[in-house]
């Protein structure tokens, strides 16, 4: 709870943006789906793939996977590129690892 000063100023010793837990939330909902853990895992594999090969691999609709797919980019775990008419995903390692990190740390306190 909030410290109030003598001239009624709020005082806090808790230094938390809100926003960005918001947004760390988001991130670690994106992640946290056993679908779109499967998606990162054969991205992961493959090193890029497009959706049309991974809802085949999924036995999925493509309607479901691109959805999912766009949840991961979203939260920036997974990255675009396009080749001519193609649009090829990949994982983005370094949010990955970020996330796991920060998760470990989380854990570990």
């Amino acid at each position: 709870m909030p410290r109030v000063s003598a001239n009624g100023n709020q005082k806090s010793k808790i230094n938390v943006d809100y926003s960005v837990v918001k947004k760390a939330a988001g991130v670690l909902r994106a992640v946290n789906h056993p679908l779109r853990q499967s998606m990162i895992r054969l991205l992961d594999e493959a090193g890029s793939m497009t959706v049309t090969e991974l809802y085949n691999r999924l036995n999925l609709e493509q309607s479901v996977a691109s959805q999912h797919l766009a949840i991961l980019r979203k939260a920036n775990v997974v990255k675009t590129s396009r080749d001519g008419k193609f649009i090829y995903y990949s994982v983005n390692e370094k949010r990955l690892n970020d996330l796991g990190q920060l998760v470990n740390e989380i854990i570990a306190s």
